[in-house]
Protein backbone atom coordinates (compact mmCIF):
# COMPACT_ATOMS: atom_id res chain seq x y z
CA UNK A 1 0.00 0.00 0.00
CA UNK A 2 1.26 3.65 -0.91
CA UNK A 3 -0.15 4.50 2.84
CA UNK A 4 2.17 2.10 4.26
CA UNK A 5 5.46 2.90 2.06
CA UNK A 6 5.01 6.89 2.47
CA UNK A 7 5.14 5.76 6.67
CA UNK A 8 7.60 3.58 6.32
CA UNK A 9 10.04 6.48 4.18
CA UNK A 10 8.69 8.96 7.23
CA UNK A 11 10.20 6.75 9.39
CA UNK A 12 13.27 6.06 7.51
CA UNK A 13 13.78 9.77 6.77
CA UNK A 14 13.76 10.79 11.11
CA UNK A 15 16.10 7.99 11.45
CA UNK A 16 18.92 8.91 9.39
CA UNK A 17 18.58 12.31 10.11
CA UNK A 18 19.04 11.43 14.20
CA UNK A 19 22.00 9.16 13.33
CA UNK A 20 23.34 12.31 11.40
CA UNK A 21 22.98 14.44 14.62
CA UNK A 22 24.55 11.62 16.63
CA UNK A 23 27.42 11.42 14.29
CA UNK A 24 28.43 15.33 14.10
CA UNK A 25 27.19 15.86 17.75
CA UNK A 26 30.77 15.57 19.19
CA UNK A 27 31.69 18.32 16.70
CA UNK A 28 28.19 20.06 17.84
CA UNK A 29 29.80 23.50 19.30
CA UNK A 30 31.91 23.91 15.69
CA UNK A 31 28.98 23.44 13.38
CA UNK A 32 26.89 25.89 15.56
CA UNK A 33 30.09 28.52 15.32
CA UNK A 34 30.46 27.68 11.72
CA UNK A 35 27.03 28.40 10.65
CA UNK A 36 26.88 31.34 13.12
CA UNK A 37 30.12 32.85 11.70
CA UNK A 38 28.79 31.89 8.26
CA UNK A 39 25.70 34.01 8.92
CA UNK A 40 27.08 36.83 10.19
CA UNK A 41 30.26 37.45 7.56
CA UNK A 42 27.94 36.78 4.79
CA UNK A 43 27.53 40.72 3.69
CA UNK A 44 31.22 40.98 4.17
CA UNK A 45 31.59 37.61 2.02
CA UNK A 46 29.68 39.23 -0.90
CA UNK A 47 31.64 42.66 -0.73
CA UNK A 48 34.66 40.95 -0.98
CA UNK A 49 33.06 38.59 -3.91
CA UNK A 50 32.60 41.79 -6.26
CA UNK A 51 36.06 43.14 -5.71
CA UNK A 52 37.70 39.72 -6.65
CA UNK A 53 35.53 39.52 -9.61
CA UNK A 54 33.08 36.78 -8.34
CA UNK A 55 35.65 34.14 -7.35
CA UNK A 56 33.79 32.52 -4.81
CA UNK A 57 36.81 30.01 -3.78
CA UNK A 58 39.14 32.90 -3.28
CA UNK A 59 36.77 35.22 -1.62
CA UNK A 60 35.92 32.44 0.41
CA UNK A 61 39.25 31.83 1.54
CA UNK A 62 39.76 35.76 1.98
CA UNK A 63 36.91 35.86 4.39
CA UNK A 64 38.10 33.12 6.58
CA UNK A 65 41.23 34.75 6.63
CA UNK A 66 40.24 37.80 8.22
CA UNK A 67 37.63 36.10 10.83
CA UNK A 68 41.18 33.85 12.24
CA UNK A 69 42.75 37.24 12.05
CA UNK A 70 40.08 39.71 13.51
CA UNK A 71 38.28 37.50 15.89
CA UNK A 72 39.84 34.29 16.63
CA UNK A 73 43.86 35.37 17.26
CA UNK A 74 42.63 38.57 19.35
CA UNK A 75 40.02 35.91 21.44
CA UNK A 76 42.93 33.66 22.04
CA UNK A 77 45.37 36.67 23.24
CA UNK A 78 42.56 37.45 25.90
CA UNK A 79 42.02 33.92 27.04
CA UNK A 80 46.31 33.29 27.31
CA UNK A 81 45.79 37.03 29.58
CA UNK A 82 43.02 35.85 31.63
CA UNK A 83 44.61 32.43 32.83
CA UNK A 84 47.99 34.53 33.58
CA UNK A 85 46.04 36.83 35.48
CA UNK A 86 43.44 34.45 37.27
CA UNK A 87 46.50 32.24 38.18
CA UNK A 88 48.40 35.13 39.50
CA UNK A 89 45.39 35.84 41.52
CA UNK A 90 44.52 32.63 42.88
CA UNK A 91 48.22 31.80 43.77
CA UNK A 92 48.29 35.30 45.79
CA UNK A 93 45.10 34.27 47.51
CA UNK A 94 46.21 30.31 48.15
CA UNK A 95 49.58 31.87 49.65
CA UNK A 96 48.16 34.77 52.09
CA UNK A 97 49.64 37.55 50.00
CA UNK A 98 45.57 38.40 49.10
CA UNK A 99 43.51 38.50 51.60
CA UNK A 100 39.22 39.39 50.49
CA UNK A 101 38.21 38.50 53.72
CA UNK A 102 40.55 41.36 55.01
CA UNK A 103 39.50 43.68 52.02
CA UNK A 104 35.81 42.95 53.07
CA UNK A 105 36.38 43.83 56.33
CA UNK A 106 38.30 46.35 55.47
CA UNK A 107 35.58 48.11 53.24
CA UNK A 108 33.21 47.43 56.46
CA UNK A 109 35.10 49.50 58.71
CA UNK A 110 35.19 52.59 56.25
CA UNK A 111 31.70 52.79 55.47
CA UNK A 112 30.09 55.57 57.15
CA UNK A 113 27.79 55.35 60.28
CA UNK A 114 24.11 55.68 58.31
CA UNK A 115 25.47 52.91 56.37
CA UNK A 116 26.72 50.74 59.55
CA UNK A 117 23.49 51.88 61.74
CA UNK A 118 21.76 50.39 58.68
CA UNK A 119 23.20 47.04 58.60
CA UNK A 120 23.04 47.23 62.78
CA UNK A 121 19.25 47.09 61.59
CA UNK A 122 19.74 44.16 59.58
CA UNK A 123 22.29 42.15 62.05
CA UNK A 124 24.65 42.58 59.10
CA UNK A 125 27.17 44.65 61.06
CA UNK A 126 29.03 41.54 62.36
CA UNK A 127 28.49 39.50 59.31
CA UNK A 128 31.53 37.49 59.10
CA UNK A 129 30.46 34.37 57.82
CA UNK A 130 29.29 36.61 55.23
CA UNK A 131 32.49 38.38 53.95
CA UNK A 132 34.03 34.67 54.56
CA UNK A 133 31.46 33.07 52.04
CA UNK A 134 32.14 36.13 49.62
CA UNK A 135 35.92 35.38 50.01
CA UNK A 136 34.99 31.66 49.30
CA UNK A 137 32.95 32.42 46.49
CA UNK A 138 35.81 34.56 44.66
CA UNK A 139 38.25 31.79 45.20
CA UNK A 140 35.95 29.54 43.33
CA UNK A 141 34.97 31.70 40.34
CA UNK A 142 38.74 32.06 40.07
CA UNK A 143 39.56 28.14 40.64
CA UNK A 144 36.67 27.65 37.92
CA UNK A 145 38.29 29.34 35.51
CA UNK A 146 41.75 28.26 35.84
CA UNK A 147 40.22 24.38 35.56
CA UNK A 148 38.79 25.13 32.30
CA UNK A 149 41.50 26.78 30.99
CA UNK A 150 43.65 23.54 31.86
CA UNK A 151 40.66 21.65 30.83
CA UNK A 152 41.50 23.19 27.00
CA UNK A 153 44.99 22.99 27.34
CA UNK A 154 44.88 19.40 28.31
CA UNK A 155 42.54 18.66 25.22
CA UNK A 156 44.69 20.90 22.66
CA UNK A 157 44.32 18.52 19.94
CA UNK A 158 40.75 18.14 20.11
CA UNK A 159 40.60 21.82 20.46
CA UNK A 160 42.49 21.62 17.26
CA UNK A 161 40.38 19.79 15.17
CA UNK A 162 36.98 21.55 16.70
CA UNK A 163 38.39 24.95 15.32
CA UNK A 164 39.72 23.79 11.81
CA UNK A 165 36.15 21.95 11.50
CA UNK A 166 34.73 25.01 12.11
CA UNK A 167 37.02 27.08 9.63
CA UNK A 168 36.33 24.82 7.47
CA UNK A 169 32.80 24.56 7.94
CA UNK A 170 32.95 28.26 7.06
CA UNK A 171 34.83 28.29 4.22
CA UNK A 172 32.08 26.49 2.54
CA UNK A 173 28.99 27.55 3.55
CA UNK A 174 30.60 30.84 2.18
CA UNK A 175 31.86 29.47 -1.00
CA UNK A 176 28.42 27.10 -1.59
CA UNK A 177 25.78 29.33 0.51
CA UNK A 178 23.54 30.14 -1.91
CA UNK A 179 23.02 26.54 -3.41
CA UNK A 180 22.77 25.21 0.24
CA UNK A 181 19.87 27.50 1.11
CA UNK A 182 18.10 26.72 -1.75
CA UNK A 183 18.53 23.22 -0.84
CA UNK A 184 17.03 23.75 2.59
CA UNK A 185 14.40 25.80 1.16
CA UNK A 186 13.48 23.34 -1.06
CA UNK A 187 13.53 20.58 1.75
CA UNK A 188 11.26 22.31 4.40
CA UNK A 189 8.09 21.36 4.08
CA UNK A 190 6.14 24.28 4.77
CA UNK A 191 3.92 26.36 2.72
CA UNK A 192 6.48 29.48 0.48
CA UNK A 193 5.33 32.17 2.31
CA UNK A 194 5.92 30.38 5.96
CA UNK A 195 9.28 28.92 4.75
CA UNK A 196 10.78 32.37 3.60
CA UNK A 197 9.88 33.85 6.09
CA UNK A 198 11.11 31.34 8.75
CA UNK A 199 14.55 31.33 7.05
CA UNK A 200 14.60 35.14 6.68
CA UNK A 201 13.61 35.36 10.82
CA UNK A 202 16.51 32.67 10.94
CA UNK A 203 19.39 34.60 9.75
CA UNK A 204 18.24 37.97 10.86
CA UNK A 205 18.32 37.05 14.27
CA UNK A 206 21.70 35.33 14.33
CA UNK A 207 23.04 38.40 13.04
CA UNK A 208 20.95 40.37 15.98
CA UNK A 209 22.38 38.03 18.79
CA UNK A 210 25.70 38.12 17.86
CA UNK A 211 25.77 41.56 16.72
CA UNK A 212 23.73 43.20 19.47
CA UNK A 213 24.22 41.09 22.15
CA UNK A 214 27.99 39.26 22.10
CA UNK A 215 29.63 42.18 19.69
CA UNK A 216 27.84 44.91 22.01
CA UNK A 217 29.04 42.70 25.38
CA UNK A 218 32.83 42.40 24.48
CA UNK A 219 32.72 46.14 23.52
CA UNK A 220 31.42 46.80 27.20
CA UNK A 221 33.91 44.29 28.69
CA UNK A 222 37.39 46.08 27.26
CA UNK A 223 35.81 49.51 27.69
CA UNK A 224 35.75 48.44 31.36
CA UNK A 225 39.00 46.59 31.19
CA UNK A 226 40.56 49.71 29.49
CA UNK A 227 39.40 52.16 32.50
CA UNK A 228 40.58 49.35 35.24
CA UNK A 229 44.00 49.55 33.35
CA UNK A 230 44.25 52.90 33.00
CA UNK A 231 43.31 53.35 36.97
CA UNK A 232 45.91 50.81 38.06
CA UNK A 233 43.31 48.02 39.15
CA UNK A 234 45.26 44.85 38.97
CA UNK A 235 43.96 42.12 36.29
CA UNK A 236 42.23 44.32 34.03
CA UNK A 237 41.90 41.42 31.40
CA UNK A 238 39.85 39.36 34.40
CA UNK A 239 37.20 42.47 35.03
CA UNK A 240 36.97 42.86 31.54
CA UNK A 241 35.79 39.32 30.70
CA UNK A 242 33.60 39.09 33.56
CA UNK A 243 31.82 42.56 32.81
CA UNK A 244 31.27 41.10 29.30
CA UNK A 245 30.03 38.18 30.72
CA UNK A 246 27.46 39.79 33.00
CA UNK A 247 26.69 42.25 30.00
CA UNK A 248 25.32 39.74 27.94
CA UNK A 249 22.55 39.49 30.74
CA UNK A 250 19.64 41.71 30.59
CA UNK A 251 18.69 44.00 34.16
CA UNK A 252 22.15 43.04 35.23
CA UNK A 253 24.56 44.77 32.72
CA UNK A 254 28.59 45.83 33.56
CA UNK A 255 27.75 47.85 36.38
CA UNK A 256 27.48 44.69 38.90
CA UNK A 257 31.29 44.74 38.33
CA UNK A 258 32.40 48.50 38.20
CA UNK A 259 30.30 50.14 40.70
CA UNK A 260 31.36 48.15 43.82
CA UNK A 261 34.87 48.99 42.62
CA UNK A 262 33.84 52.53 42.48
CA UNK A 263 32.60 52.11 45.90
CA UNK A 264 35.49 50.86 47.01
CA UNK A 265 37.91 53.45 45.49
CA UNK A 266 35.56 56.02 47.13
CA UNK A 267 35.63 54.40 51.08
CA UNK A 268 39.30 53.96 50.60
CA UNK A 269 39.95 57.56 49.78
CA UNK A 270 40.89 57.06 45.94
CA UNK A 271 37.92 59.99 45.22
CA UNK A 272 39.50 60.98 41.95
CA UNK A 273 39.65 57.84 40.72
CA UNK A 274 35.87 56.66 41.86
CA UNK A 275 34.97 59.67 40.17
CA UNK A 276 36.43 58.88 36.87
CA UNK A 277 35.23 54.85 37.26
CA UNK A 278 31.85 56.25 37.74
CA UNK A 279 31.66 59.33 34.60
CA UNK A 280 33.15 56.91 32.33
CA UNK A 281 30.98 53.89 33.52
CA UNK A 282 27.77 55.80 33.30
CA UNK A 283 28.99 57.94 30.20
CA UNK A 284 30.23 55.23 28.36
CA UNK A 285 29.98 52.10 29.33
CA UNK A 286 26.63 52.34 29.83
CA UNK A 287 25.79 53.91 27.01
CA UNK A 288 27.02 51.42 24.66
CA UNK A 289 23.72 48.77 24.79
CA UNK A 290 21.73 52.37 24.30
CA UNK A 291 23.36 53.77 21.02
CA UNK A 292 25.60 50.94 19.46
CA UNK A 293 22.31 48.28 19.84
CA UNK A 294 20.07 49.70 17.25
CA UNK A 295 22.26 50.56 14.65
CA UNK A 296 23.34 47.45 14.92
CA UNK A 297 19.94 45.31 14.81
CA UNK A 298 17.31 47.43 14.38
CA UNK A 299 14.30 48.17 16.20
CA UNK A 300 11.95 45.12 14.39
CA UNK A 301 14.47 42.26 15.50
CA UNK A 302 14.28 43.56 19.41
CA UNK A 303 12.57 41.30 21.72
CA UNK A 304 11.42 41.44 25.57
CA UNK A 305 14.76 42.12 28.13
CA UNK A 306 12.70 39.46 29.80
CA UNK A 307 12.42 37.04 27.16
CA UNK A 308 15.92 37.58 26.65
CA UNK A 309 16.78 37.21 30.64
CA UNK A 310 15.23 34.24 30.55
CA UNK A 311 16.19 32.01 27.30
CA UNK A 312 20.19 33.35 27.94
CA UNK A 313 20.61 31.88 31.61
CA UNK A 314 18.19 29.00 30.14
CA UNK A 315 20.66 28.46 27.58
CA UNK A 316 23.36 28.86 29.06
CA UNK A 317 22.08 26.00 31.81
CA UNK A 318 21.76 23.51 28.97
CA UNK A 319 23.73 24.40 26.48
CA UNK A 320 26.90 26.07 28.90
CA UNK A 321 28.91 28.99 26.59
CA UNK A 322 26.60 27.73 23.16
CA UNK A 323 24.16 28.93 25.11
CA UNK A 324 24.71 32.49 24.31
CA UNK A 325 23.66 31.96 20.91
CA UNK A 326 21.06 28.86 21.34
CA UNK A 327 19.03 30.58 24.24
CA UNK A 328 17.98 33.97 22.24
CA UNK A 329 17.99 32.17 18.87
CA UNK A 330 14.92 29.52 19.72
CA UNK A 331 13.14 32.30 21.51
CA UNK A 332 13.37 34.62 18.70
CA UNK A 333 12.54 31.64 16.68
CA UNK A 334 9.59 30.82 19.26
CA UNK A 335 8.56 34.45 18.88
CA UNK A 336 8.51 34.18 15.05
CA UNK A 337 6.64 30.46 14.60
CA UNK A 338 4.07 31.77 16.48
CA UNK A 339 3.94 34.94 14.30
CA UNK A 340 3.87 33.41 11.12
CA UNK A 341 1.35 31.20 12.70
CA UNK A 342 -1.00 34.11 14.08
CA UNK A 343 -0.59 35.75 10.02
CA UNK A 344 -1.58 32.37 8.96
CA UNK A 345 -4.99 32.41 10.98
CA UNK A 346 -5.58 36.13 9.94
CA UNK A 347 -5.44 35.43 6.53
CA UNK A 348 -7.42 32.00 6.14
CA UNK A 349 -9.77 33.73 7.84
CA UNK A 350 -10.11 32.34 11.33
CA UNK A 351 -11.31 34.58 13.84
CA UNK A 352 -9.36 35.14 17.45
CA UNK A 353 -11.11 34.41 20.61
CA UNK A 354 -12.67 37.60 21.49
CA UNK A 355 -12.65 38.83 25.23
CA UNK A 356 -16.25 38.56 25.60
CA UNK A 357 -17.17 34.94 24.29
CA UNK A 358 -16.07 32.98 27.52
CA UNK A 359 -18.96 35.38 29.17
CA UNK A 360 -21.23 34.74 26.95
CA UNK A 361 -20.23 30.78 27.09
CA UNK A 362 -21.01 31.03 30.41
CA UNK A 363 -24.92 32.33 29.80
CA UNK A 364 -25.22 29.53 27.25
CA UNK A 365 -26.68 25.97 28.10
CA UNK A 366 -24.64 22.74 29.41
CA UNK A 367 -24.53 20.84 25.82
CA UNK A 368 -26.09 17.98 27.69
CA UNK A 369 -29.44 20.26 27.76
CA UNK A 370 -29.17 20.90 24.29
CA UNK A 371 -29.40 17.66 23.38
CA UNK A 372 -31.99 16.43 25.76
CA UNK A 373 -33.89 19.37 24.49
CA UNK A 374 -33.50 17.92 20.97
Amino acid sequence: MRTIEDLAFLWLLVATSLAFGLIIWPYFGAVLWGVVAAIVFAPLYRRLLWVTGQRAGLTAIITVVLVVLLVIVPLMLIASSLVIEANSLYDGIQSGRLDVNQYLRSVGDMLPAWVKGLLDRFDLSTAGALRERLSQLFSQFLQLVLTRALTVGQSTLEFIVSLGVMLYLLFFLLRDGSGLTRRIRDAIPLRASQRDELLQKFAVVVRATVKGSILVAILQGALGGLIFWVLGIHAPVLWAVVMAFFALVPAVGASIVWLPVALYLLISGAVWQAIILVAFGTLVIGLVDNLLRPILVGKSTRMPDYVVLISTLGGISVAGLNGFVIGPMIAAMFIAVWDINTSWRRAAGIPAIQAGSHENADRLPPSGDTDSRD
